[in-house]
């Protein structure tokens, strides 16, 4: 396919069926005996600029499935691709150039930022190594500041003179200065205030408005991925077992994990409603349950689940679901 072919395409970014699995090595020779599985046959796809936001309680997979994206951790199996070329095969020529379209935005701006160098240095310290520099560092940075919000004077500055919602916007200027069609923000806003958090959210829509590129949005609360993303994907022990359009997902969530999840989001003025409690711990990544992973804390569950893990299957409006009780129901219907 040619690349004027690949980007007509309206899905310019695919995860096919990746797994993540990290090694457990024991014994003098570091025998390999078993794996943590933190991203377990994961697939789906991105449009030019769109929103894709990944939630999940803490553990389920959501930062090992971004930091495999970036290249930054090792898939065990599966592919992804970038306009229909397998990022895990590129040489490493082509790597480097990649990773100009795909960035990330971390949680904690205060460990991803480098104490040592000014705002000056690392905002146009990846320009630098990707020869993208066409004018003075300087200029050019006071540019990229203005465009999340901060002036010229914190050029000179160093990340520990800054508030956590600041320096955030530091690494958000990092991320834009590249140019990127695809920012994956892993909890980008979890650290902070709630009211810096909604600033930092109208930044990242408005920046996506003027340069059109997609985002990945990685979070463990409803109420922030509601407000940002055109779809959302509930992640649970390394599977997807909802995708669809958020409103669809939020107002009839199909997945009884999604519905725990939901049901658990506190609304303003509002009587508050009653929760679905999730029975139990989440089982270990590397010994999930047979049959369906949820199987052993869901209320409905049936035996078809301790044999048979579902498949994520279209049932209306786009939102698919990985649940026995929801194929049964469809059959009824």
């Amino acid at each position: 396919m040619s690349t004027e072919e690949n980007k007509a395409s309206p899905h310019f970014f695919e995860i096919d069926r990746l797994k993540t699995w990290y090694p457990i090595r024991r014994g003098i020779l570091s025998k390999t005996v078993g794996y943590i599985k933190a991203v377990n046959d994961v697939s789906f796809t991105i449009k030019r600029g769109e929103t894709v936001g990944l939630v999940g309680e803490s553990g389920c997979g959501k930062t090992s499935l971004g930091r495999t994206i970036m290249l930054l951790e090792t898939p065990y199996d599966g592919d992804v691709r970038f306009y229909g070329n397998s990022i895990f095969s590129m040489s490493k020529k082509e790597k480097k150039q990649l990773r100009r379209k795909m960035q990330m935005i971390f949680q904690d701006p205060q460990a991803s930022l480098n104490p040592r160098m000014n705002v000056l240095d690392i905002i146009t310290e990846g320009l630098k190594y990707h020869q993208l520099l066409k004018s003075r560092p300087k200029t050019t940075a006071i540019s990229l500041l203005n465009e999340v919000g901060m002036d010229k004077q914190s050029i000179f500055r160093y990340p520990h003179e800054f508030s956590g919602g600041q320096r955030q916007r530091i690494s958000i200027a990092r991320a834009i200065s590249m140019h990127p069609e695809l920012v994956i923000c892993d909890e980008a806003v979890s650290a902070l205030d709630v009211s810096i958090q909604a600033q930092i959210i109208n930044l990242l829509m408005e920046l996506q408005e003027k340069h059109d590129f997609s985002y990945i949005f990685i979070s463990h609360d409803l109420s922030v991925v509601n407000h940002i993303s055109d779809r959302v994907a509930v992640m649970y022990l390394g599977k997807i077992v909802e995708l669809g359009p958020t409103q669809n997902v939020l107002k009839t969530p199909r997945h009884p994990y999604t519905q725990s999840l939901i049901s658990a989001i506190p609304v303003p003025g509002k009587a508050r409603r009653p929760s679905i409690m999730i029975q139990g711990a989440p089982p270990s990544p590397m010994n999930p349950p047979s049959g369906c992973h949820f199987q052993n804390r869901c209320q409905h569950k049936m035996e078809i689940c301790q044999i048979h893990d579902p498949i994520l299957t279209d049932h209306s409006d786009g939102q698919m679901v990985a649940c026995h009780l929801n194929d049964s129901k469809k059959e009824k219907e």
